[in-house]
């Protein structure tokens, strides 16, 4: 194992170099994590690590249909590799256990880092909540002179340039000394329905298989949403992010009037498990159908139970999200 390997390890992480250096020089790598440099403007303040627009004039390997090659096709000539790419998400895809029994506790406490933490250290620089799917957890895009926070398993990691930091998620209050050189920020948040930050000095339940769980989960939603969004269906298409406030993974797409919400909860007070959602738009009220099965809100969704038995669990999260698209394009 290299220390690129292990997402908690105190190491300077770079995944679109990563990925770079694993394919060699004759190909052109896309991942779905983000990778510095920073970006400083524009409407994300962010980049979008799956795009499929080719930067040189080298074949594509990327995440999604569209390139020259998806990671599963590269794989196919490179079968030794199998492993690096299913940790990331890429392709050889893992399947979803059942979470582990901590899970509930470690979604929550997580919860609470992510919204007094983590997403405040991007906001701080450059006034953006959102945040993305990061090997073995989540954490920012990269903001400021090459910063990223992020969570990996059990442990929080500041990577600043060419360093890192890495802790055991122990108190928001030690953690926020390591973030954001100070305490949580509780003020930002007030307006939103967030897990409330209790006590500073209280420890986090985190629980290390739980929170790989999280990560895992937020992993495999990510190259679902991803493929999804890459269809050429999915026109006038938001990017992927995961909002803070409720902890989901989500994108917009279609026109106005269409316009519809594909998403990965890890679970909520309605719902505790992790689940996929589609959600209309505020201008339109989805046809009579079965599919619209949410009771806490005006859509359809399914559960991670539904997924675990399936024989190809991608394909089957695909179907459902491309059948909510497929009744609201009548």
């Amino acid at each position: 194992m290299t220390v690129h390997d292990d997402p908690a390890a105190p190491v300077a992480r770079n995944p679109r170099r990563e990925a770079q250096d694993l394919v060699g020089a004759g190909y052109d790598a896309r991942v779905l994590e983000p990778s510095p440099p920073a970006v400083q403007d524009g409407q994300w303040f962010a980049d979008d690590p799956a795009t499929v627009e080719p930067a040189d004039r080298r074949p594509l390997v990327a995440p999604v249909p569209g390139a020259e090659l998806t990671w599963t096709e590269w794989l196919g000539d490179h079968p030794e590799h199998c492993p690096w790419a299913a940790a990331r998400w890429l392709g050889a895809h893992r399947r979803l256990p059942v979470p582990p029994p901590a899970y509930t506790d470690t979604r929550l406490a997580l919860h609470r880092l992510v919204v007094y933490v983590v997403s405040p250290a991007r906001q701080r620089a450059n006034g953006k909540m959102a945040l993305r799917w990061t090997l073995g957890g989540l954490g920012t895009p990269f903001f400021g002179a090459d910063e990223q926070v992020r969570v990996a398993g059990a442990a929080l990691v500041r990577q600043r340039g060419e360093t890192a930091k890495a802790e055991a998620v122990t108190t928001l209050a030690r953690a926020a000394e390591l973030v954001l050189d100070g305490p949580p920020d509780l003020a930002w948040a007030e307006p939103f329905d967030v897990p409330p930050a209790g006590a500073l000095d209280e420890p986090l339940a985190v629980d290390p298989r739980a929170a790989a769980f999280l990560g895992d989960w937020y992993g495999f939603a990510w190259s679902v949403l991803e493929e999804l969004r890459a269809d050429p269906a999915c026109t006038d298409a938001s990017r992927v992010q995961l909002w803070p406030e409720h902890f989901d993974a989500a994108f917009e797409c279609l026109p106005e009037a269409r316009r519809v919400t594909f998403g990965g909860s890890p679970g909520d007070a309605a719902v505790p498990e992790p689940y996929l959602y589609v959600l209309p738009g505020n201008f339109q009220t989805a046809p009579p159908d079965p599919f619209w099965n949410a009771t806490s809100f005006r859509g359809a969704i399914l559960r991670l139970g539904e997924l675990l038995d399936a024989a190809d669990q991608r394909a089957a999260a695909l179907a459902f999200l491309r059948r909510g698209r497929a009744l609201l394009e009548r």
